[in-house]
């Protein structure tokens, strides 16, 4: 078994661990930190898969930024997870019938799995020759010259899921004090602000 063998059973192990721990740990921060190792676990496969740039943009934007959020928000947030748990178990056995029948399609289809001829030859001609160009140029050539236009509408589904989401939990509590820029900016100093004049010895 050589090195790259070895930390490729290593980081995969690594990976499919994390991630059963994300799903069956009880604190939600030790959730989010399994989620981080699963990600960094999968960093690692990519870097043996020759994809740097990739595994970087892993450890960058989901780790450094998405997990880091997650966690944040989980500690700050004041959320009674048991009473959240217990809701859960109201639909416990309706997603376990639907994880069975998720399990058992996968099944099927890797079972079914047939490469076709020609298969190998039909993905290389996507990419570009790898001994001419680097891996980051490749990703660049594929997704802003040839796939342009899906990568243009993924952004897009992506901003309007996000404008949203951001409607669907926009809340306007009358009880809550909220800043007014236009107030602050048109304010006059002579009405904002009052001097008093403090003998020595004398409160306010």
């Amino acid at each position: 078994m050589t090195v790259a063998d070895f930390a490729f059973y290593l980081f995969a192990l690594t990976a499919v661990i994390a991630g059963v721990l994300v799903t069956v740990s009880r604190n939600p921060v030790h959730s989010v930190l399994w989620l981080i190792l699963a990600f960094l676990s999968s960093s690692g496969l990519f870097v043996l898969l020759g994809a740097e740039f990739v595994a970087m943009l892993l450890i960058i934007v989901y780790v450094g930024a998405v997990a880091v959020l997650f966690l944040f928000v989980v500690m700050m947030l004041d959320v009674d997870f048991a009473e959240l748990k217990g809701e859960m178990a109201k639909y416990m056995p309706i997603a376990l019938l639907i994880g069975v029948i998720l399990l058992m399609q996968l099944i099927i289809g890797i079972g079914a799995w047939v490469s076709a001829d020609g298969a190998m030859g039909l993905r290389r001609a996507v990419t570009p020759d790898l001994t001419q160009v680097e891996n980051t140029r490749a990703i660049g050539l594929l997704l802003y010259d040839k796939y342009l236009l899906p990568f243009q509408l993924a952004g897009m589904i992506l901003l309007v899921a996000m404008i949203g989401a951001i409607v669907l939990t926009l809340r306007h509590r009358k009880d809550v004090k909220r800043q007014n820029v236009l107030q602050q900016m048109w304010r006059d100093p002579a009405t904002a602000m009052e001097l008093k004049d403090v003998k020595p010895g004398q409160g306010l």
